[in-house]
């Protein structure tokens, strides 16, 4: 910037352009390049892995006019989109240490992750509803999980999970950020956010972690609460043929589920979590959980087995 950066004059501050994220600023170089390859290779999986589910499920007219597949076919859209927001990012940094991130760019991450975040946690809920409705009541699933219905649910949990996160994306951008712009971390996360602000926020860092707590205990609670009924269905099942496939959709969900909601509680609910240890989970739910998502999915479930080989076969 030729002319210089703009003072506040309220308070002589110097506002903020750019952010540097530090990531793991104790890995060597030889350790850079290692995480570096494993993101790589995680990265790809994930983006083929969910790409197969939906490419399977766009592919197959059986499967279209079937709810869970409509929420299956949403679910790995979106968790291609959030891979996209973070990971480029995180290779960007461990191949080239200190490159800025602007600040408008920095909030517009911050706030696509956490709105797809929290459209995760809302298809979660559609999927124990789905599975409910089909369990305990299948003579009223056609109506009540009707392709338009279903569709009008997966708007609202689109819909929902980017509204969620507005007013602390919104309060935090606010803020002055002055002194020092490194971030602790490899994404912009309200964490070092906070603590990059001239001034403490104790009121936004609240707000933030009460809509995070609001949204991960109200939805787990709605999913366990759903699957009490579902499991007393499953096991007055007559048959074991259809036990077992009943068993084998809602074990993948549950696995999901306990996958993503056990790393955004230890990061998100507990403010503790911090330093080393709290990248690590942040890692773990950003790229793992969306790669063992599909492996999960595709592996318990015959007919999306089917779907996918057809698919192949067809290449």
């Amino acid at each position: 910037n030729k002319t210089g950066p703009l003072i506040n004059p309220t308070n002589g501050t110097i506002p903020m352009s750019n952010f540097i994220l530090l990531g793991f600023p104790s890995l060597g170089h030889l350790s850079r390049t290692l995480l570096c390859a494993l993101l790589s290779a995680a990265y790809t999986g994930t983006l083929a892995g969910n790409l197969c589910i939906l490419w399977a499920v766009l592919q197959d007219p059986h499967l279209q006019r079937l709810p869970m597949y409509i929420l299956l076919g949403n679910f790995s859209w979106l968790e291609i989109c959030y891979v996209t927001a973070t990971v480029p990012r995180m290779l960007s940094d461990l191949v080239s240490p200190g490159i800025p991130i602007s600040f408008q760019a920095c909030f517009v991450q911050f706030y696509f992750t956490f709105s797809m975040g929290a459209t995760e946690c809302f298809f979660l809920v559609a999927m124990a509803l789905d599975r409910y409705l089909a369990i305990c009541h299948p003579l009223h699933y056609p109506v009540l999980m009707c392709p338009k219905l279903c569709w009008a649910l997966v708007a609202s949990c689109w819909l929902s999970g980017f509204l969620w996160f507005i007013v602390p994306v919104a309060l935090i951008s606010q803020l002055s950020f002055c002194g020092s712009n490194t971030l602790d971390h490899f994404v912009c996360d309200p964490a070092p956010l906070l603590a990059a602000s001239c001034t403490p926020a104790p009121r936004t860092e609240q707000a933030c972690y009460a809509l995070s707590s609001l949204i991960i205990f109200t939805t787990v609670l709605f999913i366990l609460a759903s699957y009490g009924p579902v499991i007393r269905a499953v096991l007055r099942l007559p048959s074991g043929a259809k036990r077992h496939k009943a068993f084998s959709t809602c074990t993948s969900h549950l696995a999901v589920m306990g996958l993503f909601y056990g790393s955004v509680t230890v990061t998100y609910v507990n403010p503790a979590a911090s330093g080393d240890s709290g990248k690590v989970v942040t890692l773990f739910y950003a790229v793992g959980t969306p790669l063992l998502n599909p492996l999960i999915y595709s592996l318990k479930n015959k007919e999306m087995k089917e779907a996918l080989r057809r698919t192949l076969t067809t290449w």
